[in-house]
């Protein structure tokens, strides 16, 4: 059995990178930065691309449909539906009209959609039905963050800015998707310029959380609001978002899915509108384990046009990691794990304290499990705060400035944030590079010296430093809505956080859980209803 790729990367280069990023942030250019790998061969990017395909149509990217799920393709995972495709039970064009059935029935409520691309869609899965297949991903519709290159079709990021923008190519994640064989269902409504949960760019709530759609202040989570609720709803099979603090995994925990924000350039964030240079993350919000380890797949690698992706070790086998091991018919881990527990972490007697309760046990009686106490790293709450984490709002005005000069009100209800960043003193800045350097050797050093994943009650520490996230359902609240968590890992150990979380997936159903269809009828009065976030608001809110 392979060893996980976290027991061979060297912590100090990963720091060294880490300090080189920030200077290029600092610098406003774009640089080489050191290498966590051997020197690249030029053919580096192709030889990706070529091994993408095999990966993707190995047999355990597959899974023998649900009998639950035989009835309605929208219940089905990617690994579900790649199964059947495989086998001639259910076509491409079946399972993306399905798919735009729900979303012309259900989406007057959720709002998920910013633009649906019914026709193209309808042409894709028939040309995938009539091509070879490409693997798993094979006809798959998936939904896309509108803050994605998409090529021909518009791509706001729900903004005043880009409300006339169509870009002349897809971004690098959409295009790997699409080359896997994926079908783009549509554009997903988000938090304006990606900082809140979806409104319109003056503020006005638009997507509701699936689990409470005809109750708009129940949070879903941002800004990847839309991706979640699509595939929440069951509207797509798989979507794609960003996170820079949080909005990957706030909307699954809020939604019952399994999101992956991976480390820091494993995925291209080329062809994205940017938020942070040094904290902007692609990745998949899924329904299981193995659905968001076959997104990563066909998503992660080596781009010529991203620096941030280049010098990086190999992609691990992803889909062999989120694959459950069976030991005498019991599930084990695939690798031994000891998981770091912070301090208060199930204190309490809310829904969410027993829930977590309920977590650790289950975990700790999978074999291979070891449950292990780790104090916070010294000086935590200074190092993740608001003054250090506020280090970044530089980094997003810095590309907008014509505009902050020209034109606040294309801002719309963001602007405070904007110009936050625009006015922060260079030595601030500077001193806020610094601070994460030494909150990063804190966590390598220090908080993984005793543990190889560790739970998280808040994503934005290690979003700070781009270490690796899962997020996953644990329980549910009294009143119906998914409690979920998240665990952090070492980087470029996704594989590892995959394998912890496939595991627990086995003995648990959380993931399996669905929410009920909304009426129909509530989407004549949501126009009404919804609330509206004042500027001070999204300022308190924004990611």
């Amino acid at each position: 059995m392979t060893q996980p790729l976290d027991r061979s990367i060297d912590r100090r280069a990963f720091l060294a990178r880490a300090a080189a990023l920030a200077t290029a942030s600092a610098a406003g250019a774009t640089v080489a930065l050191p290498a966590m790998a051997a020197a690249a061969d030029p053919r580096t990017a192709s030889e990706t691309a070529r091994r993408r395909g095999p990966a993707l149509d190995r047999p355990n990217a597959y899974a023998r449909p649900r009998p639950e799920a035989l009835a309605d393709p929208t219940e089905l995972t990617i690994a579900e539906a790649g199964w059947l495709i495989r086998a001639g039970k259910l076509s491409p064009e079946e399972l993306v009209e399905a798919h735009l059935a729900r979303i012309a029935t259900y989406d007057g409520v959720y709002r998920a959609f910013n633009l649906v691309l019914a026709d193209a869609a309808v042409a894709a899965a028939r040309a995938a039905s009539r091509g070879p297949r490409r693997g798993v991903l094979h006809g798959i519709p998936l939904a896309v963050k509108d803050n994605y290159y998409t090529e021909g079709v518009r791509t706001t990021a729900n903004s005043f800015l880009f409300q006339d923008f169509v870009p002349p190519y897809d971004a690098t994640a959409v295009a790997r998707l699409k080359a896997s064989g994926a079908v783009v269902l549509g554009k997903t409504q988000m938090g304006p310029l990606a900082t809140t949960r979806a409104t319109t760019p003056a503020g006005v709530v638009t997507t509701v959380n699936a689990w409470a759609p005809t109750s708009p202040g129940v949070d879903p989570g941002g800004s990847s609001t839309g991706s979640a609720t699509a595939v929440a709803g069951r509207m797509a099979v798989s979507g794609i978002g960003t996170q820079t603090g949080g909005s990957i995994t706030s909307p699954s925990n809020a939604q019952g899915l399994t999101g992956l924000k991976p480390t820091m350039g494993r995925v291209s964030a080329a062809g994205i509108i940017p938020l942070t240079y040094t904290r902007d993350h692609p990745g998949p919000l899924a329904r299981d384990a193995k659905d968001a380890a076959i997104m990563l797949t066909a998503m992660a690698g080596e781009d010529p046009a991203d620096p941030r992706s280049q010098g990086l070790p190999d992609v691990p086998d992803l889909i062999d990691a989120a694959t459950p091991v069976l030991q005498r018919n019991r599930v084990r881990l695939r690798w031994n794990t000891r998981v770091g527990v912070l301090p208060g972490f199930t204190d309490g007697t809310s829904a969410t304290a027993l829930a977590r309760q309920a977590y650790l046990a289950k975990l700790a009686a999978i074999p291979g499990v070891t449950l292990v106490d780790v104090p916070l790293p010294e000086e935590w709450s200074l190092l993740t705060g608001g003054t250090f984490n506020n280090v970044r709002l530089p980094e997003r005005s810095e590309p907008f400035m014509p505009y902050l000069r020209t034109d606040l009100r294309a801002f719309g209800v963001t602007l405070t944030s904007w110009l936050q960043g625009a006015l922060m003193g260079g030595n601030e800045f500077i001193t806020g590079q610094r601070a994460k350097l030494v909150l990063l050797e804190r966590v390598l050093d220090g908080l993984f010296g005793a543990c190889d994943v560790v739970v998280q009650t808040d994503p934005v520490p290690f979003d700070i430093i781009g270490l690796p996230e899962i997020a996953f359902p644990i329980g549910f609240t009294d009143a119906g809505l998914p409690i979920g968590t998240i665990l952090g890992g070492l980087p470029y150990a996704e594989d590892r956080l995959l394998s912890v979380v496939a595991a627990y997936q086995a003995v648990t159903d959380w993931h399996l859980r669905r929410p009920a269809d909304p009426p129909t009828a509530a989407a004549r009065t949501r126009a009404a209803e919804a609330p509206r976030l004042t500027a001070e608001q999204v300022a308190e809110l924004t990611q």
